[in-house]
């Protein structure tokens, strides 16, 4: 099965400044794809040059067999896009945000009733058509702006940021209209920095100053970057446990969740530590071992890549 996004060592530069550097991947078709990374990482700058909306600084990309470089435009009407800022119109009621943008893919009237009808149903707008747009709540607004991006059936979607601002029911609710399109064999790439988030994807890329610091699927991920046991270990005192636990030469690495510590240890090293911690003054404890998560992958990757530029 060919990919229908395929980039090579894609890169992005504004005068000295790189925003993306050198990044490589391809999405197969039905896949949700997703971008996870903090702000300014480079995640939607990967965007807007696979949308034809910024020409790349060196690389190459094809989107739907589109070059990015020559055939812009025919990319344009293949994808729908919808972008990390709002970009409705909030003095336009639902109706006239969605017949505007039908009319801009050149719909004609069956095939915008149509499609109208069926994205109403599908996201609930339906009842809330003569509402004006800067009346509805956030989240509506976001489901309002999916719409619209799928007006024309398009192939391939990109959602940057998309439940940015949103809250937590309102966000599960997103990704629920974002499971329906992969189930019709949509593509979806979308970009986010929760972390949670990062688990519905059937693939990920961690991004982190332009550049990919983790591939695979989730579960892949977890299993690439923890081949030892990971533990959690909470204790009356975190911070004084933290600063003991740095001197100790089995860790490995030792990180703050909240009030509790995420330490990674040799597996044969795991009954020597609790001897260590019974005996180190620290009081009480409970160290068990847990599944890594995204969250500790993220935390993990960036403290190498720190570790790394310190060197």
């Amino acid at each position: 099965m060919r990919a229908v996004v395929e980039v090579d060592r894609l890169t992005k530069k504004f005068g000295s400044f790189t925003a993306v550097d050198s990044i490589s991947f391809s999405i197969e078709p039905g896949t949700i794809f997703g971008f996870l990374g903090a702000n300014g990482a480079g995640k939607s700058t990967t965007i807007r040059m696979l949308c034809g909306l910024l020409r790349p600084s060196s690389g190459r990309a094809r989107v739907a067999g589109f070059d990015v470089y020559k055939e812009a435009f025919r990319i344009k009407q293949v994808i729908g896009y919808m972008s990390q800022k709002f970009s409705l119109y909030l003095d336009l009621t639902v109706a006239e945000n969605l017949e505007f943008f039908g009319r801009v893919y050149g719909l004609n009237d069956l095939r915008l009733q149509t499609s109208l009808a069926r994205l109403k149903k599908i996201t609930g707008l339906e009842g809330r058509e003569g509402l004006l747009t800067s009346e509805l709540p956030v989240g509506w607004r976001q489901r309002l702006a999916l719409s619209c991006a799928l007006l024309h059936d398009p192939e391939i979607i990109f959602l940057d940021e998309p439940t940015g601002g949103v809250d937590p029911l309102a966000r599960r609710q997103f990704w629920d209209l974002i499971y329906e399109q992969a189930e019709r064999g949509k593509t979806i790439f979308v970009t986010t920095h929760y972390l949670d988030e990062a688990e519905y994807c059937h693939q990920l890329r961690i991004i982190h100053a332009g550049r990919i610091i983790a591939a695979g699927s989730p579960r892949e991920i977890k299993q690439k970057y923890f081949p030892e046991n990971l533990l959690e270990l909470a204790c009356a005192q975190p911070l004084e446990a933290y600063e003991w636990l740095q001197r100790q030469p089995e860790i490995k690495q030792v990180s703050l969740f909240g009030l509790k510590l995420h330490l990674l240890v040799e597996p044969e090293a795991v009954s020597g530590l609790r001897r260590k911690l019974s005996q180190s003054g620290l009081g009480h404890f409970d160290l068990r071992p847990i599944v890594p998560s995204i969250e500790d992958v993220f935390i993990r990757r960036l403290e190498e890549e720190a570790g790394e530029r310190g060197k």
